[in-house]
């Protein structure tokens, strides 16, 4: 038996029609997880997302639209995964909202916007799926935290606030489940991009990005889903309340 496989998990990713979340759809399905994807937009504006949906029946893949800082609709969105897979084993939420302000020019309207959408989405859905996961006999937890959370980088004051409370959310989060058999841990990346998105950045960030990368460059969508793969799968059963940088040792 393979522990690296997904083979029958049942597995919700939030943010599902990002850059990583798109991704880990399909590196997922590849592993024999079957997903639930939930985004604020509808899959009918992605078409790899439509071609997922027509690839694949809903015992595979369920797409769900969802606000998941309104806790009325999550409530709803896991109680809809119950309904048609009958049980949650894993979790990988990548929800997050940034305004790009310097604190002098960002109002209590954008902090607020901010911490709503990407540590208060956290905590409504890690709730919730915490409670279907536990009827379920346990699973495993994956919350996308940001270089940001630990860094200070300018403009960018309610995110790096609202990613360190992930991590720490996240360390008590495992330390109240453990007993009801779930993990929990923090993905922390650096600068990441698909191959389109890298291609088309300008000379000047991709030199930038060689001088302050060890690696020297962005990171790829599936360097990030698969360390998130490895928490969510059984090969990870001893590992929880940690944070995972995976930055390719990114210098701000």
């Amino acid at each position: 038996m393979n522990h690296l496989q997904l083979q029958d998990k049942v597995i919700c990713i939030t943010g599902a029609l990002g850059t990583a979340g798109s991704a880990a759809i399909k590196l997922f399905l590849d592993r024999g997880a079957k997903v639930a994807a939930c985004d604020l937009n509808h899959y009918e504006q992605f078409e790899d997302m439509k071609a997922l949906q027509d690839m694949y029946e809903k015992e595979r893949l369920l797409y769900i639209q969802a606000d998941v800082t309104n806790e009325q609709r999550v409530s709803e969105l896991f109680a809809e995964i119950k309904a048609n897979f009958g049980q949650l084993d894993g979790l990988y939420h990548n929800v997050y909202v940034n305004h790009y302000k310097r604190i002098a020019d960002q109002s209590l309207a954008s902090w607020e916007a901010t911490m709503n959408g990407t540590l208060t989405s956290t905590f409504l859905v890690c709730k919730y799926a915490a409670e279907l996961m536990a009827q379920s006999g346990g699973g495993s937890i994956v919350n996308t935290s940001s270089i940001l959370g630990s860094t200070a980088l300018e403009g960018n004051a309610g995110y790096g606030a609202a990613k360190a409370g992930i991590e720490q959310f996240t360390r008590v989060l495992a330390l109240e489940y453990a007993e009801k058999g779930i993990r929990a841990n923090t993905i922390v990346p650096g600068d990441f991009r698909s191959e389109l998105d890298w291609n088309t950045s300008s000379e000047e960030f991709k030199e930038k990005m060689k001088s302050d990368s060890m690696i020297g460059r962005s990171g790829k969508p599936n360097e990030i889903n698969e360390v998130a793969a490895f928490l969510l799968s059984d090969a990870a059963s001893y590992v929880t309340s940690s944070a995972y940088g995976i930055t390719g040792g990114l210098r701000l």
